[in-house]
């Protein structure tokens, strides 16, 4: 498919509506008692997250028929992808710990990879009642959802972008579920003003909305753990950087993103350069 700006402008109101429904889902089955159990690499899945990629895979395998996916709980293969110039990576839902352990700070991601690029993206925090959306060329907005899933999509659209940072500096959102060592390290040397712990890829979507100034990972991740997200970021005028200054890019040979910045504010970018020059002279 070709990313003509209409065409992202229709795929990401496609997604705004699967990512809905599947959050509705997400919903109804955490007031009912979700049933989990452990993955191979030993992290949770519940029959929450396999019931909202498959509401999402049906949704959007109709409507987008020609565009293959990639979903955390299954799907196309990896090398598959890695030949593709156009896919969509779905997180059903992202952080099921958080998840289980009662928190609201889950989120639905679905982002549309094109040329190896998030461009299209949203992360759906539904028990939360927040959703934000954006395509690179388009802007980003936070659509306000009830608890029934009900929305308009144009007068509870907001338009959302990221903050300067002033003051004494970035505040730094981290995960409450994950806490690396390598995480830790590259943190420091940051150096942010204050940090906050936020649950799932809801903290690329604070930035975007300029309610914080960074995140970052010393660690991979997989790729659909965080492409929403810096879609929705880099539509808001941010950006998420791999730790030589470069664009994270998807749909390779293996899953996993490479370490990363995630940033509001672009002059954070010529900071973050300065700071690890610094370092690396030390």
């Amino acid at each position: 498919m070709k990313g003509a700006r209409h065409q992202l402008s229709h795929i990401e109101a496609l997604f705004v509506e699967a990512a809905i429904a599947a959050g509705r889902e997400i919903v109804s089955i955490a007031g009912c008692g979700p049933e989990a159990q452990l993955k191979a690499d030993g992290s949770p899945v519940t029959d929450a997250d396999m019931r909202a990629e498959t509401l999402i895979r049906a949704r959007l395998g109709a409507s987008l028929p020609d565009i293959p996916i990639i979903g955390e709980e299954g799907g196309a293969s990896c090398a598959t992808a890695a030949a593709l110039d156009a896919l969509i990576l779905v997180d059903p839902l992202d952080g099921t710990r958080d998840f289980l352990a009662g928190s609201h700070e889950f989120t639905v991601n679905i982002a549309f990879i094109e040329h190896g690029r998030a461009v299209v993206g949203v992360v759906h925090a539904p028990a939360l009642g927040r959703l934000f959306a954006g395509h690179v060329g388009g802007g980003a907005c936070e659509i306000a959802v009830g608890p029934d899933g009900a929305f308009d999509a144009l007068a509870q659209r907001r338009p959302i972008s990221v903050r300067p940072v002033e003051g004494k500096g970035p505040i730094a959102l981290e995960s409450r579920s994950h806490r690396e060592p390598a995480t830790e390290a590259l943190l420091a040397s940051l150096r942010p003003a204050g940090r906050r712990c936020v649950g799932s890829s809801l903290k690329f979507a604070l930035i975007a909305a300029g309610e914080a100034d960074l995140y970052a990972r010393g660690v991979s991740l997989n790729g659909w753990d965080i492409a929403a997200g810096d879609a929705v970021l880099t539509a808001a005028g941010g950006a998420v950087l791999s730790l030589q200054d470069e664009p994270i890019r998807y749909g390779g040979a293996t899953p996993k993103a490479p370490p990363f910045i995630a940033i509001g504010d672009p002059g954070l970018r010529a900071l973050i350069r300065r700071q690890h020059i610094a370092d690396a002279g030390e």
